[in-house]
């Protein structure tokens, strides 16, 4: 499978980083309401690490790019030592109209780890992209049974 994840792999070991900005859980909860900007310049690529302690969450994003489009992915590692070759992409590589419209996903949270979202503009030579972007954090309903007491 490694062919398979070439192109996402390559791009973070020889692509050229913009802009890392690192979340945890914590973070996440408190991102509010507004957007944040994440600014990628041309030719380059800019990521955003989630470091997850354990599984059963599910994070949510919402983003918007200008001037044009952008290439988004998700990857995921079981930490920041695990080799960028050994990371799973779980979400290739795709090509988003998000200067016409919002593009939404979501993640569900299966293992602990780093899950990284990478926004990719590798392939504009000349035109830098600015990514509005909203996170948030759906976390399991656990049932306790205190309401019997």
């Amino acid at each position: 499978s490694a062919a398979v994840q070439d192109a996402e792999i390559c791009l973070l070991k020889s692509g050229e980083l913009t802009l890392s900005v690192h979340f945890t859980i914590d973070d996440i909860s408190g991102f509010g309401d507004s957007s944040r900007e994440l600014f990628i310049k041309s030719s380059c690529y800019s990521t955003i690490p989630i470091t997850m302690s354990s599984p059963g969450p599910t994070v949510t994003w919402t983003f918007t790019s200008e001037p044009k489009s952008i290439s988004f992915s998700v990857l995921y590692r079981e930490n920041t030592e695990t080799p960028l070759e050994q990371a799973k992409v779980l979400i290739p590589l795709t090509r988003c109209n998000s200067h016409k419209e919002t593009i939404q996903g979501e993640l569900k949270v299966r293992n602990p780890g780093e899950y990284t979202l990478v926004f990719d503009n590798s392939f504009s030579r000349f035109i830098s992209k600015k990514v509005l972007y909203h996170l948030s954090l759906d976390k399991p309903v656990v049932y306790d049974g205190t309401d019997l007491l």
